[in-house]
């Protein structure tokens, strides 16, 4: 426990400091930026020479997106897993047929609908930009830049608009690499109230950077905005890829990006409140998301593996917080995924429950936890941001964010520590940027691994871990012996309290 005396509260303030690390830093992201300048210029130079063949298989792109939209039985079929929808391959390749796939290779397709009270002219603005897509879906998008502008379209529309983009999509598991490739996105209003929006990756021929390098091909994905009165709008989603990868089976669920997913998320953003002091504190939970599904799978900072606890594997990770309204200190990152045998809407009610906090929160000093308000965010009574206070009196003057959300597909619970004058910032429409957010929590999905009958569902789940802490002793980036043993013991003693907790002596780790 000595390596915990040194881990300050997030809310507090840690050294400035990061030590003769900071020049090497600088120079590399000199050399980064670098790169990244020449590498637009071939970005720039190899849409000229091939932007009539973009604009052909965008094309292309969409009438398949629209057919698929448009159809349901015999393309789409029901899964016997879980009840929703996939396309029925066979039908799919007699009317598209595609190049030869190898034995490596599997499909991850669905589609699903939903109508969310957001204006189909604003969906539409959101999708065509990046920084936007990003904020929108920070627990599925880790990263998304447009590259070029292929066609503009027409004069004050966004339809005909076609853009050359690079993504990163996450799991959140640390156990399932980031899916990265270049992709068209098309924008084309079709009807007066109808808009479609088709994603396709692109080969560029005799690049090294294209997604001929990549294990992942995204096959005519995207989705159909339709126009509804009272600033509503109906969209369907569809998803569809092919992926050329390794996988233990027991990870193949969770790596799965249904259209639920987009879908689901689209709903939430859409119930938000219009008062603008809850606006606010749903923006401050909005980030405290973001920066927890970042965390699992993110590209800055030194990342380790730290094995030897049990044959539990860690990915662990020291970084420098720099983002407006973040702690400027050093901060410990990690992130593990255990099996546990209950359901995962067991596990999402456990977790999301304030009254189990002290069962299982090492810093919570075993003081109750109760719900002080909260801001429902759907018909499920789950689906809620909260804000929880603590009974002890060390911990009296400090408040809980909870962000907690379910549907078919899994469930999160993300938390992070917050003192009163911070929430008043937020609920006093001030600007919430400036609090600092450190987020932690749970990532909750069926475990699929074992043979299930058709229409059995998992009794099991996979539930990732984040946890994130300050370290006020170190004053550079670099993964010491104190960071391994802070590692070993939180981790180590979160797990083994809710294995306590759960009366469960088989949570073991996904990867055993």
């Amino acid at each position: 426990m000595e390596a915990l005396k040194n881990v300050m509260c997030p809310s507090c303030r840690g050294p400035d400091q990061f030590g003769g690390d900071t020049y090497l830093k600088e120079q590399k992201l000199r050399e980064e930026n670098g790169q990244l300048r020449e590498q637009l210029k071939r970005y720039e130079n190899i849409v000229a020479n091939y932007k009539p063949l973009m604009v052909d298989v965008s094309r292309n792109a969409m009438d398949e997106l629209i057919k698929l939209v448009q159809s349901d039985s015999p393309f789409w079929i029901r899964s016997s897993a879980d009840g929703r929808q996939v396309l029925n391959l066979e039908c799919y390749e007699s009317i598209f047929p595609g190049v030869a796939k190898s034995p490596n290779v599997r499909i991850e397709s669905s589609k699903d609908s939903s109508v969310v009270i957001i204006d189909s002219l604003e969906l539409v603005d959101m999708f065509m930009h990046a920084n936007k897509w990003m904020e929108f879906f920070p627990n599925i998008v880790s990263r998304a830049t447009t590259l070029e502008v292929v066609s503009s379209g027409l004069t004050g529309s966004r339809s005909g608009l076609l853009q050359l983009m690079y993504e990163e999509l996450q799991v959140l598991s640390p156990l399932v690499p980031t899916r990265k490739f270049y992709f068209l996105r098309f924008c084309e209003q079709i009807e007066q109230h109808t808009w479609a929006i088709v994603d396709v990756s692109y080969n560029f021929p005799q690049e090294p950077f294209s997604n001929s390098q990549s294990p992942v091909r995204l096959l005519p994905s995207g989705c159909l905005i339709q126009h509804m009165l009272n600033g509503c709008s109906k969209i369907t989603w569809i998803e569809h890829m092919e992926i050329e990868d390794v996988i233990l089976p027991i990870l193949e669920e969770v790596s799965h990006l249904h259209a639920l997913h987009f879908i689901f998320f689209l709903y939430l953003f859409s119930v938000i409140t219009s008062t603008h002091g809850k606006r606010n504190l749903m923006k401050l939970s909005q980030r405290m998301v973001k920066t927890f599904c970042s965390s699992i799978n993110t590209v800055n900072g030194q990342q380790v593996m730290i094995s030897g606890m049990n044959d539990l594997e860690v990915c662990a990770m020291l970084q420098r917080c720099t983002d407006p309204g973040h702690p400027n200190s050093i901060v410990l990152s990690t992130a593990t995924t255990i099996s546990v045998p209950f359901a995962s809407v067991e596990v999402f009610n456990f977790f999301r429950d304030g009254r189990n906090r002290p069962l299982w929160d090492v810093f919570s000093n075993h003081n109750h936890v109760k719900e002080i308000g909260h801001i429902a965010c759907g018909s499920h009574p789950g689906n809620r941001i909260s804000v929880l206070g603590a009974s002890g009196t060390s911990q009296s003057n400090m408040l809980i964010l909870q962000e907690s959300c379910i549907d078919s597909s899994g469930a999160l619970v993300v938390y992070c520590p917050i003192d009163p004058h911070a929430i008043n910032i937020a609920m006093s429409s001030e600007d919430p940027s400036v609090v600092p957010i450190l987020s932690s929590g749970f990532a909750i999905s069926p475990d699929t691994g074992e043979n299930l009958g058709p229409g059995e569902l998992s009794a099991g789940s996979l539930v990732t871990i984040v946890v994130q802490i300050i370290m006020s002793n170190l004053t550079t980036g670099t993964m010491s012996q104190e960071a391994v043993n802070t590692i070993n013991h939180l981790v180590g003693n979160t797990i083994r309290q809710i294995k306590a907790a759960l009366n469960c002596s088989t949570c073991n780790s996904a990867i055993c």
